[in-house]
């Protein structure tokens, strides 16, 4: 262990020369460097506090103290692989089977929610005997080849897409081809599916799965209208596929009304296949994939194992299991609502003042807000955007942003977030948008913003061959 802290400006140096530049820092153009977290708090190397809305992995709040404990134990006692008997496993795998429908009574444990995706889409061609897969557009699943190959916001940058994939229109109501006036956006939008389904069969392709966010959270934080899943999962079903539902971003009471995400569509909608990453280990790498018994056992049939190595080991179950334990006993799914509806009451009158917030949606303490240029044509405020979180940031207020045109701002902070950071938040973003107005200055504060990343970019460029680093 260095006696010594490093600088951050010795940190910054020695992350540009040794990590992968496509691994990307927040705020890349003035990083923050984060020595602890606590809560929905996290503190830089001097001391400064910052308010977390970004950080949904530390679900029930940084370093929280029981499960740091459980993680602490259950170490000091024993560490090994699934292939040995052990009752943290299958109480894990009995406390989750409570949280949802009877059907999707058997579990895998994984270590990361692409592991989770991936294994899911095995499942499903295993299952269906079917290769094709369909997608929500700017989806994201994951960084295996397998997921960035089901991913629209990805392989668009890469190598394109595959035969296989399908892309289906997001079911977004503000910004999407059936809008709020639409007079059925939920019929509308399953039978763009079905439209997809037919067209693939005519060229002799054959559907193994729907794979979506219950919550698409990089397209842009989209509330899917109630009732689009059950019929989308109509339309694959009747064509021999399954439906998946990816929770890996919204799982473990985040709405609020609900423990899963899925459920907001009806309780007559229950997914084939539900995927937990992110928020189940509160931190720790853990990840799950529930499914039907039919399901696992068609996947059994092939008579290959499937072992992962660190996949519910003691550690990571005792840990999932205490993530359980303080979402009920801290009432953090009942918190969610009432905090998220505080707080999307209080961005809604935003939306009053500043015609540059075009919609406010969500559900708990998962928020997105829409920036826009202009009312008539929703043209995304990518630049205002970006603005607007880097001041945010020197207001000590750590927020991101998402979307197809990145104008989305997203507030998925840890649960534990409350009133009184809501109103600060709120209040901030008010008067940064109230000074920007007034003074007429947004649009110029965007330029300046755009102008100082590239001549930023362009003095490490010089620097770098300066230095003889090619």
């Amino acid at each position: 262990m260095r006696p010594e802290p490093r600088s951050r400006d010795e940190t910054l140096a020695l992350r540009r020369r040794l990590v992968g530049s496509s691994c990307k820092l927040f705020f890349s153009n003035d990083p923050v460097k984060i020595v602890k977290a606590k809560g929905q708090y996290m503190y830089d190397e001097n001391g400064r506090q910052y308010l977390d809305c970004i950080n949904n992995v530390a679900h029930v709040g940084h370093c929280h103290p029981a499960i740091v404990k459980a993680a602490h134990e259950q170490s000091q006692l024993l560490n090994t692989n699934s292939r040995y008997l052990h009752d943290n496993l299958v109480d894990y795998a009995e406390r989750l089977s409570k949280t949802l429908p009877g059907k999707l009574c058997t579990f895998y444990f994984l270590n990361s929610g692409s592991e989770a995706n991936d294994l899911a889409l095995r499942l499903a061609r295993q299952y269906t005997k079917h290769e094709d897969v369909i997608v929500l557009d700017h989806a994201y699943h994951g960084h295996l080849t397998s997921l960035i190959d089901i991913s629209p916001y990805k392989f668009r940058n890469l190598e394109g897409q595959k035969e296989w994939v399908h892309v289906a229109p997001v079911p977004d109501t503000y910004r999407g081809i059936y809008r709020e006036d639409h007079e059925d956006s939920v019929t509308a939008y399953a039978n763009e599916v079905k439209n997809i389904i037919e067209q693939a069969q005519k060229r002799g392709r054959k559907i193994a799965a729907f794979f979506a966010e219950s919550l698409p959270s990089v397209g842009g934080q989209i509330i899917p209208p109630a009732g689009y899943f059950q019929k989308a999962a109509e339309h694959v079903r009747k064509a021999g596929g399954i439906f998946i539902a990816d929770e890996i971003q919204v799982g473990f009471g985040r709405v609020g009304k609900h423990f899963w995400a899925f459920q907001l569509q009806g309780e007559d909608f229950v997914p084939d296949i539900v995927t937990m990453g992110k928020p189940i280990g509160n931190g720790h790498p853990i990840a799950c994939v529930a499914t039907t018994t039919e399901i696992a056992e068609a996947f059994a049939a092939t008579g290959v194992e499937y072992f992962n190595t660190f996949g519910g080991n003691p550690v990571s179950c005792a840990i999932g299991l205490a993530v359980l334990d303080v979402i009920e006993k801290e009432h953090l799914q009942a918190h969610a609502t009432e905090v998220g509806n505080f707080l999307t009451e209080l961005l809604k009158e935003q939306k009053m003042k500043h015609p540059i917030i075009g919609d406010v949606r969500g559900s708990g303490l998962f928020i997105g807000v829409d920036l826009i240029k202009d009312q008539a044509e929703r043209t995304p405020a990518t630049a205002e955007a970006e603005y607007l979180v880097t001041r945010l940031k020197e207001e000590y207020i750590l927020l991101s942003t998402d979307g197809p045109g990145r104008n989305v701002l997203k507030f998925k902070p840890p649960m534990c977030f409350n009133k009184e950071d809501a109103r600060f938040v709120v209040g901030t973003i008010d008067k940064l948008l109230t000074g920007s107005t007034n003074k007429n200055c947004l649009k110029e504060c965007c330029c300046w913003t755009a102008l100082k990343s590239m001549l930023s970019l362009r003095f490490r460029g010089a620097k770098r061959a300066k230095d003889g680093r090619h």
